[in-house]
């Protein structure tokens, strides 16, 4: 009886090893959830960083993406991060507010001349200490990417500040993105990404804020006639991570990750212009929305009317580092 009991708990023994050398090898499983279409800047870097991680860690690491809202909306994906029911996210700068007061730094409108200057702010010491301002918090910046400078878009052409009066603006969930057009005596209206068509399409809001690949791939220029090239404000993301989740990974696969991330930024950030260039000439085409060119003087305008939402909030934003962000401009 004890040899067959001795067998027995050999044989277990055994067994339980080859489960645990199987579940050893259960690929660690990185859902990566977004709010964009596939055929956007996020969308392909989403794809390939995917792509490229699978190739990398064979076997070793999954990752599922999920775009447009269908796992998450707007709304809820920062909560199931920090849950751990996801574990990658690339939210709009104007997401972290609530997280990290300074990140509002990102909202301000002209701010930045143009995505040269963009880069060189974040890839300065001020611009890479924002990734990690937000740890005690349980989130982890892993790298910024490009979508690009935003326009305007409306029912009505939008040459000068007055011709906003009035009219409800869409915003992402922004208090400075809110007092950008409350500047202009607009209206600004919080929606998710998700309803944006439907609200431009019912006149719940009739006009918003966006880059031209975001607005092709949403069809708003379908509901909208026309598009003012403002270039007033930028939409870049964040690739975050759960903090608690990126700490536990094992160290080879967390640094092969980050090489695969950094690749995969430089590819988004050079294709995000080429793929708003292209948006634009497809909406051109479309012949359903005007593009308006503003000259010089009314951008300058448009400046000067936005400007004083710098100083309503440099406290919270901290003055040095907004003037750091603006001679990221002197090249």
């Amino acid at each position: 009886m004890f040899r067959f009991t001795a067998k027995a708990l050999a044989c277990a023994a055994i067994l339980s090893c080859v489960g645990l050398v199987q579940a050893a090898e259960e690929p660690i499983i990185i859902k990566f959830a977004h709010v964009v279409a596939d055929n956007t800047p996020k969308g392909q870097g989403a794809l390939l960083f995917k792509k490229l991680a699978e190739e990398r860690l064979p076997g070793r690491v999954k990752v599922e993406v999920y775009p447009n809202s269908s796992l998450f909306g707007d709304g809820k994906e920062m909560e199931a991060l920090l849950l751990g029911d996801v574990q990658m996210l690339a939210p709009s700068l104007a997401k972290f507010e609530q997280y990290a007061k300074p990140v509002q730094l990102f909202d301000l409108p002209f701010l930045f001349d143009d995505m040269a200057a963009v880069d060189r702010f974040q890839a300065s010491p001020q611009g890479r200490a924002l990734l990690t301002s937000m740890e005690s918090k349980n989130i982890t910046g892993l790298a910024y990417w490009h979508n690009g400078l935003k326009v305007m878009s409306a029912n009505k052409p939008l040459r000068d500040p007055a011709d906003a009066r009035g009219l409800k603006f869409r915003v992402q969930a922004s208090a400075v993105l809110e007092e950008q057009f409350k500047a202009v005596r607009a209206n600004p209206r919080k929606m998710s990404f998700a309803e944006v068509y439907q609200g431009l399409q019912t006149g719940v809001v009739n006009g918003t804020e966006n880059t031209w690949s975001n607005y092709y791939s949403q069809k708003v220029h379908e509901v909208q006639k026309y598009m003012t090239e403002s270039d007033h404000g930028l939409i870049d993301y964040m690739v975050i991570t759960n903090t608690q989740f990126w700490k536990g990974l094992p160290a080879d696969v967390r640094s092969e990750l980050e090489k695969v991330m950094a690749e995969v930024s430089v590819e988004v950030n050079k294709q995000a212009d080429a793929l708003n260039q292209s948006a634009k000439q497809d909406i051109a085409k479309a012949g359903t929305t005007e593009i308006i060119e503003l000259t010089p003087q009314q951008r300058a305008e448009w400046r000067e009317a936005m400007r004083p939402v710098w100083k309503k909030f440099e406290k919270e934003i901290g003055a040095e580092l907004i003037e750091a962000a603006e001679k990221s401009n002197q090249g």
